[in-house]
């Protein structure tokens, strides 16, 4: 499987190539820096300069041929202003669909976060507030397309080792989830077509990841 990753230089892009390519599929990352093409290559990678920021659907649209599937991972990351929340983590996802559909890549999985259903409360962080409007718009944009989507929402990120044990299921609740862990399950559901036009929120939990995708399919 040719799997395309938007923010391929992320700890969550990075992990989930290292699984892909560990299992025998083609993993290709895009990146915005050159100087990141070397991490992506150790993770067994194809790195693609291709800044979403600035690209058109053409440029893209190239970047995805051969593609079985695309996984937008990308975000504009910490400091960032909330110009860039829209423009990376709503405008970038939207381009992304954009070119999947005239590449013919049918199925798409976003990362996008949990607390986006209810507007930002009042006294939130204008960039955290602008983040969460930006996630909501890229999930409601996906849904609208003709695309094999899947939206996931991971709790809080953390960086501790994998449990392969989760929560998986369309509400489920304020948690911790390993990067490691979404690696795991954006594998799984890729190879789970039963979970398109589903979105699906992911925490630590009880469940082996595949038992957990099962269940949501």
């Amino acid at each position: 499987m040719r799997v395309v990753i938007a923010g391929g230089h992320g700890k969550i892009a990075l992990l989930l190539q290292r699984h892909l390519a560990g299992r025998g599929d083609t993993p290709v990352g895009l990146i915005r820096n050159p100087e990141q093409a070397a991490t992506l290559r150790a993770a067994g990678a194809t790195p693609v300069v291709c800044d979403l920021e600035h690209a058109d659907v053409t440029e893209v649209a190239a970047h995805l041929d051969r593609a079985d599937a695309v996984i937008f991972a990308a975000g504009a990351g910490p400091g960032s202003g909330a110009a860039r929340k829209d423009s990376v983590d709503r405008g970038a996802a939207a381009l992304l669909a954009d070119a999947a559909t005239r590449a013919g890549v049918h199925r798409y999985l976003l990362v996008s976060s949990m607390g986006v259903d209810d507007p930002p409360a009042a006294g939130t962080d204008d960039v955290w507030a602008a983040y969460l409007r930006a996630k909501r718009a890229a999930e409601d944009d996906l849904r609208g397309r003709d695309l094999a989507w899947t939206v996931l929402r991971p709790g809080q990120l953390t960086d501790d080792p994998p449990t392969g044990r989760v929560t998986l299921t369309r509400h489920a609740g304020r948690g911790a989830i390993s990067r490691a862990d979404v690696a795991h399950v954006l594998v799984a559901l890729l190879d789970e077509p039963r979970t398109t036009g589903k979105t699906l929120e992911l925490v630590d939990g009880p469940t082996p990841i595949a038992d957990a995708v099962q269940a949501a399919a």
